[in-house]
């Protein structure tokens, strides 16, 4: 059975030379499977979690079971080309079906950010000798054109009648948006961006914008400054975010914070919202994306910066009113920070399964309790 077979929607089809664009809402393959948490270059945990699953190396289980992938395959661990080969692979032989997280849309479009210079620019200096992503290997040709291209042919998300799965946010207007574009993935998301720009353009706040970051430019990133909330960026960022139906998909609800914060690199004037508490649909969703913890995080690490939007929620409850929404990323994402500050890897971080429809989140040691 091929990968088109299997996963319907899931392959670019080919028309009198004319190359279709594949769906930004896909079919989810039926049968049970194993949505992966974010894998952030953590090969060994992904291949140990894997194994633990039922699964061989080709991507075959002997109960039929087929994997999904959630998003942020790559960026910050120390082995991104490799989870980027094993995922490729996967969902080639029509074995696994992934979608796009926000880190996977910031190398779709060439947007440099912290931990993605092992395939967009090897020589920053965070992958120098001392660089906070030295520890990173690099991609080297063919198989960074391979990823970047496979990357602009994945869906922003899956559905069936049973379950839904997006990287950060199923909001139905959103999704709604992008079920037949009929247009390739970076060609929606400029146009949405353009739109945006234009209306901040016709309301005067991108004046507002372009004078702080002028006044601010050389704080906005750095971590010892005391930046405010600036209130015409902020505008500014709530605006893109909700305003482009990707980003909702990949990167959540967002609204203006109620102060500046600092995050990956930079002072942020809009923080995440818990999306799920609005949603009413009786039909499941899975995500990733908000670095969800088994235990708490250690004074100082990756997410101790950020709201926590599990606060008041145990480590593996389902969210939102009809709990029905599990976020499936338990914060891997931050492993290589517990490894430079001498911590046995895995203490506060993890890569998770979730298994439909059993509802049992596993662990590379098996299922997990609360």
């Amino acid at each position: 059975m091929t990968a088109s077979e299997s996963f319907p929607g899931a392959a670019v089809a080919h028309n009198v030379g004319m190359r279709a664009c594949p769906p930004l809402v896909a079919p989810l393959r039926a049968g049970p499977v194993d949505v992966i948490g974010d894998v952030h270059g953590e090969i060994g945990p992904l291949r140990e979690l894997l194994a633990r699953l039922g699964y061989d190396e080709q991507g075959l289980h002997p109960q039929g079971r087929s994997v999904v992938f959630v998003g942020d395959l790559t960026d910050r661990g120390p082995e991104s080309p490799a989870v980027a080969t094993l995922a490729m692979d996967w969902v080639e032989r029509g074995h696994a079906q992934c979608i796009l997280g926000n880190h996977e849309l910031n190398i779709a479009r060439g947007d440099l950010k912290p931990g993605n210079a092992w395939i967009l620019d090897p020589g920053a200096p965070e992958q120098q000798p001392g660089g906070e992503f030295a520890h990173c290997s690099l991609a080297v040709e063919p198989l960074r054109s391979r990823f970047i291209d496979w990357l602009k042919t994945l869906p922003l998300a899956l559905e069936r009648a049973d379950l839904r799965i997006v990287h950060a946010a199923w909001v139905p207007g959103s999704i709604d948006a992008l079920r037949s574009p009929g247009e390739p993935l970076l060609d929606v998301f400029n146009r949405y961006e353009h739109d945006v720009e234009l209306q901040l353009r016709r309301e005067g706040i991108d004046v507002r914008i372009a004078a702080e970051r002028e006044q601010w430019r050389k704080r906005l990133h750095d971590k010892r400054a005391d930046v405010p909330l600036l209130t015409g960026i902020a505008e500014g960022d709530e605006r893109h975010q909700m305003g482009n139906p990707i980003r909702v998909a990949t990167s959540g609800v967002e609204r203006i914070a109620r102060r500046s914060f600092w995050s990956s690199g930079k002072w942020r004037m809009v923080d995440r919202v818990r999306w799920w508490e609005e949603y009413r649909d009786d039909i499941s969703v899975i995500c990733g994306h908000y670095w969800r913890r088994i235990k708490p995080v250690l004074p100082g690490g990756h997410a101790s910066t950020k709201l926590d939007l599990f606060e008041g929620v145990g480590p593996t409850d389902w969210l939102g009113p009809g709990r029905n929404v599990f976020c499936v990323d338990y914060s891997i994402g931050g492993r290589y920070e517990e490894r430079k500050r001498g911590h046995d890897a895995g203490q506060h971080t993890a890569l998770l399964a979730m298994r439909w429809p059993e509802r049992e989140l596993w662990s590379e040691s098996g299922p997990v309790t609360a």
